[in-house]
């Protein structure tokens, strides 16, 4: 298939540069895969789509403060930096801008949020083939321990925010109710509609609740820049898929109940697991680069929610394979979906509006 066939118009302000009021506040479109319908709810209306002996997957991951600024040591001059992936203690590779000044050996002093010197600095070590940088870090036994004075929530680049950077409520929103292990530079979003009400209401229905972690990583933002679908090369995320979350999904399955997947990330992990080990499940913890768009066999995963999202990108293209397992007819019936969103005004992207797809 041929990216661009994943292109859609979609109006700016549809874009949604705030959190709804309440996290359940946002809306709800729900899409039977087997009919094409669509129906129009509020995300209060989701424990109605779920039964009894059903599992629900969500990706535990947190957010961890990874956008930097400092300062070049000799001239002065500013720099933002997004931690990537740690490689070891204080040793990073990360996005840095500008990045032609970030050379071999350039010195970083870093800033805290007050935009004071930290007393703690970097060092440009190496750079690679895609331009990122990779900072050794002195003055701190391990800078995961600084982040919460340093490092700034790294919302994605089409939310505008003023130079002084997110807000004190995008600390609380861009992060779900549930997140526990820390290590993503962007948030699971179709678990930020998810409350602490919900959530027992869903558990009062008898659905079991199990746990996947996914670190997600800036390749969720990154765009396919190949002209098909096949020679794109995926990112690489951390992952880990527990014996528990295992034996739920395998009890869940032999009684005919569903696995549903809260998030493209939970997909990703339950099916990448699932393709290494020829269809069946197993506890594992490594990484993962799997890709999925249409057609695609899915193992594990019945029903999904997530968000509405960016044209072109590969999260899309696997809701669109999700839409319709096992053929490519499943980008007509998403772009048809995302059409009448966008003509009933839904809101897009990370801060924005629900879609189940059934």
């Amino acid at each position: 298939m041929q990216t661009a066939d994943f292109f859609y118009e979609l109006p700016p302000e549809l874009i949604a540069q705030t959190p709804a009021v309440t996290r359940d506040a946002s809306r709800l479109l729900v899409l039977d895969r087997t009919t094409g319908q669509t129906h129009h709810r509020n995300f209060t209306a989701l424990p109605e789509y779920l039964q009894a002996g059903d599992v629900l997957i969500l990706n535990n991951s947190r957010v961890i403060p990874a956008r930097l600024r400092g300062r070049n040591q000799q001239s002065g001059g500013a720099f933002e930096m997004l931690l990537i992936e740690e490689v070891a203690v204080n040793d990073w590779w990360v996005l840095i801008r500008p990045g032609k000044r970030a050379r071999l050996g350039t010195q970083i002093q870093l800033l805290d949020l007050s935009g004071l010197p930290s007393g703690i600095c970097a060092t440009v070590t190496a750079i690679n083939d895609e331009g990122h940088r990779r900072l050794s870090f002195l003055g701190t036994p391990d800078i995961h321990t600084n982040l919460t004075f340093l490092g700034e929530i790294p919302l994605p680049p089409y939310i505008a925010r003023p130079p002084t950077g997110p807000s004190t409520a995008d600390r609380l929103r861009y992060q779900t109710v549930y997140a526990q292990t820390p290590g993503s530079v962007a948030a699971p979003t179709a678990g930020l509609h998810f409350t602490p009400e919900i959530l027992e209401q869903i558990r009062e229905k008898g659905v079991i609740i199990a746990w996947v972690t996914l670190h997600v990583g800036t390749g969720t933002f990154a765009p396919v820049k190949t002209e098909t679908l096949a020679a794109h090369q995926m990112h690489e995320e951390r992952i880990e898929l527990s014996a528990e979350t295992v034996n739920a999904i395998q009890t869940a399955k032999a009684a005919g109940h569903r696995v549903v997947a809260a998030g493209t990330t939970s997909v990703r992990v339950l099916e990448s697991v699932a393709a290494r080990f020829n269809g069946n499940l197993q506890p594992f913890r490594g990484k993962t680069h799997i890709f999925i768009y249409p057609p695609c066999h899915f193992h594990v995963v019945d029903a999904l929610l997530t968000n509405f999202h960016l044209p072109c990108s590969t999260l899309l293209m696997l809701v669109s394979a999700f839409a319709a397992p096992d053929a490519t007819t499943g980008r007509e019936r998403i772009l048809s979906a995302y059409a009448a969103a966008i003509q009933q005004r839904y809101r897009f992207f990370s801060y924005g509006d629900a879609m189940l797809i059934v």
